[in-house]
């Protein structure tokens, strides 16, 4: 018996061509990232990838949302049945981990920041993937907005810790250390 091929559905194939885009635009940008690459990556025609996505900018632009909405769910899943600090501590933790797990979730994430710069596009899909993230988090959390504000901004710095590699040092410089101690005892410091 000869083995036959499964066919994907579209949204299989629309998750593929997702998942290939956050892939090259996390490397490589908006403006640096190959649909070629894309289509290839996720084993269809570069015409079937704008059949399915219209232009490189829409496809863009569903990445960045698409990357947004993991983190959301991911917060999601982290804090469910909890509420106020360890709702907190349990979506901030889940995004460490996704980030730890997932090193191109930062990339891309820091990517559509960059494009957002010059793009109102890009700025409005990023304010809304935010905005869907802050109003969940203070649903959640219960708590005041200066503590949703130094959660957020807690979260900012591990980006940055991330993509300078700090937290991977062994032996890092001492500015590095006193600032990554300083991130562990920041929540200690607000309880």
């Amino acid at each position: 018996m000869i083995p036959t091929a499964t066919r994907q559905t579209a949204d299989e194939r629309r998750e593929a061509v997702l998942e290939a885009a956050r892939q090259e635009f996390a490397r490589a940008g908006f403006h640096g990232g190959s649909t070629d690459r894309i289509a290839r990556a996720a084993g269809i025609s570069q015409p079937y990838l704008f059949r399915l996505f219209g232009s490189k900018k829409e496809l863009y632009l569903a990445s960045v949302r698409r990357c947004f909405r993991r983190t959301l769910e991911t917060m999601q899943g982290a804090s469910e049945g909890l509420r106020g600090e360890p709702a907190l501590e349990a979506m901030g933790a889940s995004y460490g981990n996704l980030l730890k797990d997932d090193p191109t979730m930062l990339q891309a994430q820091l990517q559509a920041y960059a494009a957002a710069l010059e793009d109102e596009d890009v700025r409005q899909a990023v304010r809304e993937g935010y905005g869907d993230l802050y109003t969940y988090v203070a649903r959640v959390s219960g708590t005041d907005g200066p503590r949703i504000a130094r959660f957020f901004a807690m979260g900012m710095l591990f980006n940055v810790v991330g993509a300078m590699g700090l937290h991977e040092q062994s032996d890092p410089e001492p500015w590095a250390a006193r600032l990554m101690a300083g991130c562990r005892d920041v929540d200690v410091a607000a309880e």
